[in-house]
């Protein structure tokens, strides 16, 4: 009994912290965001806290859902994942349809709904992990057979990319993609498979970055930047020049100038640079903690948890929170060529802060609930009913 009040006192302290990670992340996020966005908003929309109230809206939501996903059950919620997986396509081919999907920068990636819009391949960043985690716990002895225990989730992966890829939404595709192979290999599948995956992906992926002028640009100015320092370089140089000039202190929360005129969009993926002019290198320092912590406790909720299920959950979505960071940090920084990915819970875009936030909760939820799912899970994986599973895509 004591043993299990302690580890339950410990499971507590871990989700304590991690709420505190959460709460600093999603603060120091709308004050980065309300500096970064007020110049901007104030000239085109004649309301300087017109991004602020909106992330401040989602982020309510966001907030809610975050409470929601962390209380459920989710052994119980997992008869649910398919309904889910099944709204997250139809929301993704919504926005190919002439009148609904609205189409921004030459992407069709949004849906409006009032006068709020929302982007779906937000939502397969969570549903798609929650798919892939569930059928691989039902099929955790079954990977031998490549087409009833390999095929399915690599067909519905294969699906997800195929759909925001046509959106003109290259980075987000891959992205999902990374990561889905993440949860494959922490599944525990052969490594000849993801070496085949590799040599099939690579000759794929290089086709589909030269259709395309504007990623061929990307690359180009990636690899030589003074190639067009006006054009396809420009927001990477300007916001290189903006970290640099925040100093070891930083000019000061609200103080900075880069973001009034000389970082197009720095509200959005390229906020970090305007936290970096205003915070400096111990800003850097701060934020790169923040998240390091948020990294271990998610993955320690994922180690503890003895659910298989829980533990592939939990590491797969603490690795798109923090791999996503990283991502957006390198391109800002002028380390990868620029892509459209968000910086979470900081870049504006609520259809972003809300599945930051909804990711979030699911992992809290196995934080503190690891060892209750365990006796359920464990079943589910190991005593599945071998003639149901394979009727299950």
């Amino acid at each position: 009994m004591y043993h299990f009040d302690a580890e339950q006192m410990k499971n507590k302290r871990t989700v304590h912290l991690f709420y505190l990670c959460v709460i600093l992340l999603f603060g120091t996020g709308l004050v980065t965001l309300y500096s970064a966005s007020y110049a901007f908003a104030l000239r085109f929309f004649r309301n300087g806290n017109y991004f602020i109230i909106r992330q401040l809206i989602f982020g309510g939501v966001g907030i809610a859902l975050f409470f929601v996903f962390s209380k459920i059950n989710i052994e119980k919620f997992r008869k649910f994942i398919m309904v889910l997986v099944g709204f997250a396509a139809f929301l993704c081919i919504l926005t190919l349809i002439p009148g609904i999907g609205i189409e921004r920068y030459g992407a069709s990636r949004w849906i409006e709904i009032a006068s709020f819009s929302y982007q779906p391949s937000e939502m397969v960043k969570f549903v798609l992990p929650l798919y892939l985690s569930h059928l691989l716990d039902k099929k955790a002895g079954n990977f031998e057979n490549f087409y009833t225990g390999i095929l399915p989730p690599v067909l519905v992966t294969g699906f997800f990319f195929g759909l925001i890829y046509i959106q003109n939404n290259f980075s987000t595709a891959v992205f999902i993609v990374f990561n889905a192979m993440v949860i494959f290999f922490l599944a525990g599948m052969r490594y000849r498979y993801f070496f085949a995956a590799i040599a099939m992906i690579m000759p794929v992926a290089a086709l589909l970055v030269f259709t395309k002028e504007h990623r061929v640009r990307r690359l180009v100015s990636f690899i030589r930047p003074e190639w067009d320092p006006l054009g396809a370089g420009f927001q990477v140089n300007a916001s290189r020049d903006a970290i640099v000039s925040g100093g070891l202190w930083g000019k000061g929360i609200g103080e900075g100038t880069r973001k009034i005129a000389s970082i197009p969009e720095i509200h959005s993926d390229f906020i970090f640079s305007a936290y970096v002019e205003e915070t400096g290198f111990i800003g850097i320092i701060l934020f790169f903690a923040i998240f390091a912590a948020f990294a271990f406790l998610g993955y320690k909720a994922a180690w503890k948890c003895e659910s298989l299920f829980g533990r592939l959950l939990a590491s797969s979505l603490t690795t798109i929170i923090v791999s996503q960071a990283l991502l957006n940090v390198a391109v800002v920084s002028g380390a990868l060529p620029a892509t459209g990915i968000p910086l979470p819970f900081f870049s504006a875009g609520g259809s972003s802060l809300a599945t930051t936030l909804i990711c979030a909760g699911l992992i809290a939820n196995v934080a503190g609930n690891g060892e209750k799912y365990a006796a359920v899970s464990g079943r589910m994986s190991f005593n599945y009913n071998k003639a149901e599973d394979k009727d299950e895509f």
